[in-house]
């Protein structure tokens, strides 16, 4: 852990290993923490309240291991939104958990040249192949992103809109992208029943 000092309201916050990007608990304002320096990087924006299967503070088990919940994003999409997690393992790994009209995915992020190479270039029902397995698009669509709470491991900034795709193989892996102005940030995992979620708290 480390402790800082928030440059607007002078509060003081414990920060996970790893973390790049947070909110103040206190007064809302996004940091930016890099090379032991706090940054202010904007609003929060509004986290309207809606009944949501787990949050931060909450520690999650489902079939791909447990989960400390540690940062919340909202995005918006035009006809609704839904909500990213951004979480630690129990080994430290950083991970992904969504939440989107009840169902629930957990992924993690394919570093280095892990992704498709054309992906910005795919369209709805394009079908690929990586890692030797084949994927259909199922998705493609804009986002913004409307709401940040908590910490995570990359910069993100309220009002940023990208490009996403997700992919689905035969056996129900997921693969998706988000496409902006730097390169592609490709994510895989799996769709999970939240019937099969156990969620406590963060001891």
């Amino acid at each position: 852990m480390v402790q800082i000092a928030c440059p607007n309201c002078g509060d003081r916050i414990d920060l996970h290993a790893g973390v790049r990007m947070l909110t103040c608990p206190s007064c809302g304002t996004t940091l930016l923490y890099d090379d032991a320096v706090v940054k202010q990087a904007g609003d929060a924006g509004g986290m309207h309240d809606a009944p949501l299967l787990f949050g931060v503070g909450a520690r999650v088990t489902c079939a791909p291991g447990t989960f400390d919940i540690l940062g919340h994003a909202r995005f918006s999409y035009g006809r609704g939104w839904w909500d990213e997690f951004w979480a630690l393992d129990a080994t430290g790994q950083s991970a992904w958990l969504s939440l989107d009209e009840g169902d629930v995915a957990v992924q993690r992020s394919i570093r280095g040249s892990g992704g498709p190479k054309a992906g910005d270039t795919m369209r709805l029902g394009d079908g690929f192949t990586h890692h030797g397995t084949n994927y259909r698009v199922t998705e493609i669509d804009r986002a913004t992103c409307i709401a940040l709470r908590g910490e995570f491991d990359e910069a993100l900034s309220v009002g940023e809109t990208y490009t996403f795709l997700n992919a689905l193989s035969r056996d129900g892996k997921l693969l998706s992208g988000e496409f902006q102005d730097g390169p592609t940030l490709w994510f895989e995992g799996h769709w999970i029943d939240p019937f099969e979620v156990v969620v406590d708290r963060i001891p």
